[in-house]
Order: structure tokens, then sequence, then C-alpha cells
């Protein structure tokens, strides 16, 4: 079945987990300069409506390292950027390359191209959600602090498309989030419907 990783909540638990051991063996692979390529032969397309350095860097150099290739898109200079339709996009992409990712604006865009695409397409940015900087960010940890759950992890300020991700982590992984934004900037009930909550703190202040 045809899987996409447009939130971070389109991965079970177990399949995270999963991820962060192999993430530790192929990076010890790497540091110890042992050739490993199970992309051989594989295209990642990576299409970019909002600019960036280390989403391109680091998703192309990926690639590159474990033995495939990536094609840099810009909607500017694109049929997207000159009005062609996003499922239109998605059909003819997805037929040229095995995996896509974007870094786009709303989130309905990314949604609508995936509905339309061959291959998996993943999330390198919405304004709702950045589920591969989470998973960045909770490796890390992970890493050097060891497993997560259990733990506390505290966000400070806007209730922005992080926060949002990070929101979902916390119910997967199994630990709370205390989100602290400035007035006018709080968390969005709407955006935390599918999140256990521990409790909402007063204020300014909320604890998942």
């Amino acid at each position: 079945m045809l899987r996409h990783f447009l939130q971070f909540k389109d991965l079970s638990r177990d399949e995270l987990l999963y991820l962060f051991d192999r993430a530790r063996l192929i990076k010890s692979r790497f540091k110890r300069y042992q050739p490993y390529h199970p992309l051989v032969d594989r295209t990642l397309a990576m299409i970019f409506e909002k600019s960036s350095t280390r989403t391109r860097l680091s998703f192309e150099a990926g690639m590159h390292q474990l033995g495939g290739s990536a094609i840099y898109l810009n909607t500017r200079d694109t049929q997207l950027g000159r009005g062609e339709p996003v499922e239109d996009a998605g059909e003819v992409i997805s037929r040229m390359v095995d995996i896509v990712m974007i870094r786009t604006f709303e989130q309905e865009i990314i949604e609508r191209f995936a509905s339309h695409s061959r291959v998996p397409v993943i999330n390198g940015l919405t304004n709702e959600y950045h589920p591969c900087q989470v998973l960045a960010d909770i490796y890390t940890f992970v890493e050097h602090r060891g497993p997560i759950a259990g733990r506390t992890v505290a966000w400070i300020g806007d209730s922005n498309n992080m926060c949002n991700t990070w929101l979902q982590a916390a119910t997967l992984l199994d630990f709370k989030l205390n989100v602290a934004s400035p007035a006018g900037y709080e968390l969005e009930p709407a955006r935390a419907s599918d999140v256990d909550r521990g409790g909402w703190g007063a204020g300014r202040e909320t604890q998942v």
C-alpha cells in the first residue's frame, strides 16, 4: 500500500522506533566510512515553493550518501508556477521519480499532490506541519539521552507548524509536552483535537 509522510502521525509508534534504530545503524556505518547504498538507481524530486538551505542540503546529501540522486525543482521554474493544477503535477512528476519531497504553504496543497501521486510523498514543511524537523529533533534526543517516552518537553513560542507537530509526537511517543505561548499566539484548540491531553493550563500556558 502506498504510504506518505505528510504529518507526524502518518507513522505509528512502532514504525517511528524502528526508524530511529535504522538511523542509528546507518549513521554508525557512515561515520566509519562504510558504503551503504540501498537507494541505487532511485530518484528523489524535491519541489520547493518555499526556499530553504538546510532542507535542500539534508535531503540532497542524504540521497547521495545512500546511493540515489535528487532533482531540485523550484515552482518558479516549473509549470506549477504558471498555474498548472497541483493534481496534474502529482500525476506527471510521480511517473518519473521514485519519491517526492515538497516544501510548500498550505497543507491542502501537499495533500492534493499526494492524492494523485504514484509514489510516496514527504512533507518538507507546510504552514501547518513540519514532521521531518521534529523527527530529527527527537532522534537527536534519543541518540544523546535515550528513550523520550515519559520525559517532558517544553515548547516556548508561538503555536506554529512545529508546535502542531510536537503535539502529534507527544501522543505517539508517550511524552508530556508543555506549551507556553505569548498572548495572541496561543495553541488553537482545534489543532489539538486529536491529541490526548493531560490538561489545559490557564491563560497563555498549555499542558499536553
